[in-house]
């Protein structure tokens, strides 16, 4: 278990603590913060989900920078980011703040890129996330982030910044799964 597998582990840690935060029902109080109101509960919880967010950059640092890229942190490292986005999702459905669709679009995404990682592994090719596979995941982390802070900075000008960031997510989540099962389409043609 090496630094970067310790760092992503940390990660799938703080998503318990950032589903309490965020569902059980605190009281408080409400605060403003760069132009937006919302409940301190909230933005606690969206600080959690971004420094979680950030581990994400930190273990793929410190894998390339110290060589320590394992085939146990190819496999962690993606399946932390689908678990953490996927539970903030669901979170700001039950918000009522991210239709249920593009929800349900972004994690039948992750689970089939899932199942196919797994048909792979059990050919014995680990595969690691590819660069629209990062843009997808930063994409989200913006998106979530956004909603997770009711908009805040771009309230101040009107721009729903947050909406139109989770369709930005929801565009590369759509890209990035096309091109991953294209890329690895032997896993389908190869199967018995």
């Amino acid at each position: 278990m090496n630094l970067p597998n310790k760092i992503t582990i940390s990660r799938i840690i703080l998503i318990p603590l950032f589903l309490i935060i965020m569902l059980v029902p605190w009281n408080w109080g409400d605060m403003r913060f760069l132009g937006a109101d919302l409940p301190v509960h909230q933005f606690v919880g969206a600080l959690i989900f971004i420094i979680a967010s950030t581990t994400d950059w930190i273990d793929g640092y410190y894998a390339r920078k110290l060589d320590l890229v394992t085939n146990l942190g190819k496999f962690l490292d993606p399946l932390a980011d689908k678990l953490l986005v996927s539970a903030a999702l669901i979170v700001l459905v039950e918000m009522g703040v991210a239709p249920s669709w593009i929800v349900i679009i972004i994690i039948s995404r992750e689970f089939a890129v899932t199942g196919l990682r797994l048909v792979l592994a059990g050919e014995g090719e680990v595969v690691a996330a590819g660069q629209l596979g990062k843009i997808k995941t930063w994409a989200q982390i913006i998106a979530i982030s956004a909603l997770l802070l009711n908009n805040a900075i771009f309230e101040l000008i009107n721009l729903p910044f947050d909406v139109i960031a989770l369709w930005i997510a929801m565009f590369f989540t759509i890209w990035s799964g096309w091109d991953y099962f294209y890329h690895n389409r032997k896993a389908f043609v190869n199967s018995k």
